[in-house]
């Protein structure tokens, strides 16, 4: 921990003036003798300034008592750094050195330091404060992952620095170039005594202020990526240069060329002022480029650093959260954050999960529930079992699929792309022709003229606000998402969504509850409904599906015994055989009874009756007879009927598919006001039917949650996953939501158009403000009205398009979300 870091005090106290006993080695304070905040570790007491200090202390002593070791997570130099404009660029590690071609390697041990420098390792004279740029826009390059804490970056921590003392000299500069009109000035200095002085000024600003903006635009000529900095380079180069010879060799230029004064006129100040103003535009895009990626530090805040884990003895403990491991036992006091995922083992509570789900309304929990990282204790005391910790955490995933979806590329992305990719070219040939016509027919001096206009026309045209168009919006918006439960894989998924048209729901767990209850056990004879019940719950005992968690809950809460079985197989779509106690057992649908021959007569109506009430039928058969039926009732769930109305009135049509009976799916459908269904579908099925109104010119969005949803949610324009479904459907979608309700895909479809609106007018201002600047900046508002926009000017509208685009973007973090109901 640096200096400058010790001495923050956390607690408010005023740094120690002179030696003392009582010194909290977490923030270096002097603290009185008595303070309560103490603990003692290999023997000594130590005293702190506050509980937060002390709680820090106690979770990693060493880390405060050894002042060498730095805060922050380790420079990995094989870490994977990418451009926040163009994701796919990505190299391993931050660069190699121009004079070995080996990797450079961070000299320092944190990216917490105040400055992160790049050296080689064989030539310890290359020195570079970036991780290397992006070889298409210019961009310095950033590490991929994210951390919790938020370091400074390297290239804003360098520009803020370069970008003082270029001011420091633009600013002394400028006002000598304005001489001529500040009275009582134009006769102090001789002209060719004030041009040394404007060289003297302006060198350092081009050539050490600017130096990572000409290098960037040197090596996009070498290479033919020509970006924002290749104007920039053009620009900047042609005004300095043309001074410095006027300055040098001022025999080079002819009379005509030459002021009253008999001397060239000279661009330092123009030079000097627009490397100043691209700095500071640089450091405004960067500061709110790091608040696009505020989302991802936030849910990462949401980890508390320790956690208070039970030991075997009974005692507690508070320990590092990289020390939990599944099984351990913690701790949750009231107001305490949940540290990773696991089940309560003692005690009972409210939990506030509004900071991964989005819903206001706390949840309670007892023994048997869940619990996720990051949400918050409100009331009672709880003991919680651990089961996903790390990386494994559902929090963990969030942040990886935020991370991911904010680095990738929209579709809409390649229109810029394109335009890209002809406009640099483009904005050099007319500057060129801008030089060219005033040199032809300007006034006098006509060159002087031509090459002001012409580099103004190269700086006003930089392409950065089209380039930053797509990318912030998408990482406002997928960072948006993130705080309402809503979890885009990535930027193609984002803007899909918003352009569905029909959306295909599965039944179980989606549009339901997906924790159905047994309701209904009827036994034909000779068999008993105890014997139906045991032998069923024995059949599905490894199944995950939630018909087969209905049964084995009732059949523990009823005492049936589970028997061991055979010959297990399970038949996909219809149900599952096996032998038990000496019997051939058949447990699923209508159709897998009928394939063996069973008849089931005797049971429909009974059958038709349960589902009627919107209850699924499950029959079963023993040694080739029907033996009975199970009636299990799964709730609608309260959001599905509003959510569907919305997104009905939104123009999405709303398909249920089901493997279940028609019957049951009728009854569902009617109370929600479906009007498309279509029941007793296999999985592949579902695929199918997504194929036919893709095939019909339909945008589709597939939701579910089952194993069974997966080639559907994968066939799907969208697919959208239940967080509370199985993993494969999550892998398989492109959206997740964390609630698993339609609710959010009400939020969901709101933030993907307003994402979308958002992008469309970034695009605008972009497009709009080349096509406006250019011929401003080329001088065709001259001949009728006299005015020039000056090279200084063009720079400051540059780097105003592109802070407008990024707060454009920022916009989305505070726009209203419909919620379902809300249409």
């Amino acid at each position: 921990m640096n200096e400058i870091q010790r001495h923050i005090c956390c607690g408010g106290h005023k740094p120690a003036a002179q030696a003392s006993t009582a010194i909290d080695p977490v923030c270096g304070m002097q603290v009185r003798p008595d303070s309560d905040f103490r603990t003692s570790h290999a023997g000594q007491l130590y005293l702190f300034c506050s509980t937060g200090c002390l709680r820090k202390f106690r979770a990693d002593p060493d880390r405060y008592l050894n002042p060498a070791v730095e805060e922050g997570p380790p420079a990995d130099p094989g870490a994977i750094y990418t451009c926040p404009m163009d994701p796919e660029v990505r190299q391993v590690g931050p660069g190699a050195c121009p004079k070995c071609g080996m990797a450079l390697e961070p000299e320092t041990t944190s990216f917490t330091a105040q400055r992160v420098e790049y050296i080689c390792p064989m030539h310890s004279e290359v020195v570079q404060d970036h991780p290397g740029a992006c070889p298409k826009c210019g961009m310095a390059l950033e590490p991929r992952g994210v951390t919790a804490v938020e370091a400074p970056h390297p290239e804003l921590v360098d520009f803020t620095r370069r970008l003082k003392i270029s001011a420091a000299l633009t600013v002394p500069l400028l006002l000598l170039s304005m001489g001529s009109m500040l009275p009582g000035l134009e006769h102090t200095i001789p002209p060719t005594a004030l041009h040394w002085v404007e060289l003297v000024l302006a060198t350092p600003v081009v050539l050490w202020g600017g130096r990572p903006l000409l290098e960037r635009g040197v090596a996009s000529l070498r290479s033919g990526h020509l970006n924002m900095f290749t104007l920039i380079t053009l620009g900047v180069g042609a005004a300095y240069l043309d001074s410095l010879a006027a300055v040098l060799a001022p025999g080079l230029f002819p009379t005509a060329l030459r002021s009253g004064h008999g001397v060239v006129e000279v661009y330092f100040e123009a030079s000097a002022v627009i490397v100043t103003l691209v700095l500071l535009g640089q450091i405004m895009e960067l500061k709110a480029r790091q608040q696009t990626g505020s989302a991802i530090q936030k849910l990462l805040g949401l980890v508390p650093a320790i956690a208070r884990r039970v030991e075997a003895d009974g005692q507690e403990k508070d320990v590092p959260l990289s020390e939990i491991h599944p099984g351990d036992r913690l701790r949750i006091r009231p107001g305490e954050k949940i540290p990773v995922d696991g089940l309560v083992r003692e005690g009972q509570s409210v939990v506030d999960e509004s900071m991964l789900t989005g819903e206001p309304v706390p949840v309670a929990k007892a023994v048997g529930d869940a619990l996720t990282g990051g949400t918050v204790n409100q009331f009672g005391s709880l003991v919680m079992q651990a089961e996903r910790v790390g990386s494994d955490t559902l929090l963990a995933r969030i942040v990886g699929l935020v991370g991911q979806a904010q680095r990738s590329r929209a579709p809409i992305q390649r229109l810029a792309d394109q335009v890209a990719g002809w406009f640099v070219p483009a904005v050099i040939g007319a500057a060129v022709l801008t030089l060219l016509a005033w040199t032809w027919w300007g006034p006098q001096p006509a060159f002087l003229f031509g090459l002001a206009n012409a580099v103004a026309v190269l700086i006003v045209a930089c392409p950065c606000a089209l380039g930053l168009a797509t990318p912030m919006s998408v990482m406002v918006g997928t960072g948006r998402g993130a705080t309402m439960g809503i979890l885009f894989k990535n930027a193609e998924a984002l803007e899909s969504l918003g352009k569905i048209d029909a959306l295909v729901v599965d039944k179980t767990g989606t549009l339901t509850e997906g924790r159905p209850n047994l309701t209904e056990i009827r036994a034909l004879a000779p068999f008993s409904e105890s014997e139906l019940l045991a032998w069923v719950a024995s059949l599905e005992q490894s199944s995950e599906h939630p018909l087969a968690h209905a049964v084995l809950t009732a059949a523990r809460e009823r005492g049936a015994q589970l028997l061991s079985i055979g010959n297990f197989e399970a038949i996909p779509g219809k149900g599952v055989r096996a032998d038990v106690a000496g019997h051939q057992v058949w447990v699923g649908n209508r159709s897998l009874l009928a394939d063996q021959g069973i008849e089931v007569k005797q049971l429909a109506g009974a059958a038709e009756e349960l589902r009627r009430g919107g209850q699924t039928v499950i029959f079963v058969g023993v040694d080739g007879q029907s033996a009975g039926l199970l009636g299990v009732s799964d709730p609608v769930k309260p959001s599905a009927s509003a959510a569907v109305r919305d997104l009905q009135a939104r123009g999405v049509e709303v398909f249920m598919l089901t493997g279940d009976n028609r019957t049951t799916a009728d009854a569902v459908a009617r109370q929600l006001g479906i009007d498309q269904v279509e029941a007793e579908v296999l999985p592949d099925q579902k695929a199918q039917f997504v194929q036919r109104l893709q095939a019909a010119g339909r945008v589709v969005a597939m939701a579910g949650d089952g194993v069974n949803d997966a080639p559907a949610l994968a066939q799907a324009q969208v697919g959208i996953a239940m967080g509370t479904g199985t993993d494969i459907a999550i892998e398989s979608a492109g959206v997740t939501l964390v609630r698993g309700d339609l609710g959010s895909l009400v939020q969901a479809l709101s933030l993907s158009r307003a994402v979308m609106r958002n992008i469309r007018q970034n695009l605008f201002f972009a497009f709009a403000y080349n096509l406006l600047g250019v011929p401003v900046a080329a001088g065709v508002l001259y001949p009728w009205f006299g005015l020039l926009l000056s090279p200084m000017l063009a720079a400051a509208a540059m780097s105003l398009s592109s802070v407008s685009v990024i707060g454009n973007a920022l916009r989305l973090r505070h726009v209203e979300i419909q919620s379902a109901g809300d249409y």
